[in-house]
């Protein structure tokens, strides 16, 4: 059996990566931190999986109790991977990150959209962006995995065919976005309530990521650089001033997009 390890499991995504890993024929999870819900039996926050999990608990976060995992998955709000994956590199197989804090590969680009420095810049040159379909070579074997964010992934599916082919021009590509209310998270927000939702669609982030951040949402250079990278990780000479205008929106629905 593959021993899997999962830091963030009690939100929406830690709750879909633990259905997921009850269908994979090996996985078996032994570590789920949350930290708001530590102590909280995974049956009692989430009864659908009651059945899969019958004793699994929520524990709090700590790199060691992740010793002797295979691989180990971290589900947790930007910035928090950071200081978590360094620790987790060596004593554990795999470090697969769902969070945006090793995506992007260029330093420069956190301080611009995340608004601060990156605190492990070592480690963005060793991180295998996590998309099979366009860069599989450089999956098997990687001890980091940094797994795109969900409007790069289906932008990305959708451009990067006709940018290697050459099909279209790389600039003013155009992006506009839905996805469902789930994708801002587990928390209560107002914006995210029903009463706000329900019977609404509406765009948001278009202001960057910081004061000083161009005008857009933060995965906009995640997009560019995942449509302007061949299958071997080099620059696609096709992709020579590419830039994207896209727009997300949160559309009344709980997933999806």
């Amino acid at each position: 059996m593959t021993n899997v390890g999962i830091l963030g499991a009690s939100g929406f995504t830690g709750a879909e990566l633990l259905r997921i890993c009850v269908a994979h024929p090996t996985f078996d999870v032994v570590v789920a931190t949350g930290d708001t819900q530590a102590g909280t039996a995974v049956a009692d926050l989430y009864p659908s999986l009651a059945a899969e999990y019958p004793d699994l608990t929520y524990a709090q976060a700590d790199p060691a109790a992740f010793d002797g995992c295979d691989v180990v998955f971290l589900c947790l709000p930007h910035g928090a991977s950071q200081a978590l994956v360094p620790e987790l590199l060596g004593r554990v197989g795999h470090v697969v990150d769902l969070g945006a804090d090793f995506r992007l590969t260029d330093t420069g680009l956190y301080p611009t959209w995340y608004g601060k420095p990156h605190a492990a810049p070592e480690l963005l040159a060793e991180a295998a962006y996590g998309l099979p379909e366009l860069f599989r070579a450089g999956l098997p074997g990687a001890g980091l995995v940094a797994v795109p964010g969900c409007y790069p992934t289906a932008a990305a599916l959708a451009l990067a065919p006709f940018l290697r082919a050459g099909a279209i021009e790389p600039g003013g590509i155009v992006v506009d976005a839905a996805s469902g209310v789930s994708g801002a998270g587990r928390g209560p927000k107002p914006g995210t309530t029903f009463c706000a939702v329900d019977e609404d669609f509406s765009a948001y982030g278009l202001t960057g990521g910081t004061a000083d951040a161009p005008t857009g949402h933060r995965h906009t250079p995640e997009i560019e650089q995942a449509i302007s990278t061949a299958a071997d990780g080099s620059v696609l000479e096709a992709s020579a001033g590419v830039s994207v205008l896209f727009t997300p929106h949160l559309a009344p629905m709980n997933r999806g997009i």
